[in-house]
């Protein structure tokens, strides 16, 4: 009995897996979504767009972008985890959604290391230091000394609390010695119409929804946040040329698919993913966006999470932020 036991757990171990195999082999036989768990005109939502139709095109079967806000991208990272692993829902990630949680948010209620798969990285993202023109600084610099004079008066955005804008606030505030207030915001696009307003002093965002009204002129950028020049905008200097030495604060965005996904689909799709973004007409529109592309295979990205989420716990410790 103990025999036939064996041998019948075995079959059924064996027919799982040639299911697998076969649900591999015969993948993708209808429309996939990517979930984007930040609102339509977000840098992830653009990057995305531009991207994915490629993926599409490569796949036989077209990619629904499915924005879903809220939470500093909780609530969308939450869905993509909790999805099944069939490779018809990918995640879009970024270091909010997937460091930074994992570091501020003691209530998360997925793991990103766990509940997911990475697929691959798409790029890094700085962030631009916008004002209102009618503020009074016309650098950093001057805005540092704004700040000085007028503590705490001075607020900055953020696209939730657990978010790289406010890491890097507190960081500027830490490496400077200034006292500047953030201001959550649900979405991007909200923060960047209340700095356009003058409701509020200092823009800390993304490239995708900041870069269009700063070469309008209805913004005016003071700094970019990553450690060299950003080609989208070469005439703004950096944090570190601004005179803050050790700053350098990007957002990394990627793919996931939930953690169980068959690895012939995720290396599929790393393989599509990679062959997208390394296209020209591609890869020269997420520059246009403030992207700088990057692509990993899915265990070299699995490596640069930990270590992501090891370094953003060591920053946030020294700024003194806790998780709340």
């Amino acid at each position: 009995m103990k025999k036939i036991l064996v041998i019948a757990t075995l079959g059924f171990t064996a027919l799982a897996a040639a299911h697998t195999a076969c649900a591999a082999d015969a993948w993708p036989a209808r429309p996939l979504r990517l979930i984007a768990p930040f609102p339509a005109g977000s840098s992830v939502d653009a990057a995305a767009r531009v991207i994915t139709p490629l993926v599409a095109d490569a796949l036989g079967q077209s990619i629904v972008i499915d924005n879903r806000a809220g939470a500093s991208g909780a609530i969308g990272a939450e869905l993509g985890a909790r999805a099944t692993p069939d490779g018809y829902t990918l995640a879009a990630g970024t270091t909010s959604t997937h460091a930074l949680a994992k570091v501020l948010n003691p209530h998360l209620t997925y793991d990103p290391q766990r509940d997911f798969t990475p697929v691959t990285m798409i790029g890094h993202l700085p962030y631009i230091l916008a004002v209102h023109p009618a503020v009074a600084a016309n650098n950093l610099q001057e805005l540092i000394a704004l700040a000085r004079a007028k503590p705490g008066q001075i607020r900055y955005t953020t696209v939730g609390n657990a978010s790289m804008a406010r890491l890097g606030g507190e960081l500027l505030s830490n490496l400077t010695g200034i006292q500047i207030t953030p201001i959550a915001y649900k979405s991007s696009a909200q923060s960047v119409v209340d700095t356009i307003a003058g409701r509020i002093e200092l823009q800390f965002g993304t490239m995708a929804p900041v870069l269009p009204h700063v070469r309008s002129g209805k913004l005016r950028a003071l700094a970019v946040t990553s450690a060299k020049r950003a080609p989208a905008l070469p005439a703004v200097p950096t944090v570190i040329e601004s005179g803050v030495k050790d700053f350098a604060v990007t957002l990394w965005l990627a793919v996931f698919v939930p953690a169980q996904t068959p690895r012939a689909i995720v290396e599929r799709l790393n393989r599509e993913f990679t062959t997208a973004i390394a296209t020209p007409r591609v890869h020269d529109a997420l520059l246009i966006q403030g992207l700088q592309p990057e692509t990993m295979t899915p265990a070299a990205f699995s490596r640069y999470l930990d270590a992501e989420i090891n370094r953003w716990r060591e920053v946030a410790r020294k700024a003194n932020l806790k998780p709340e």
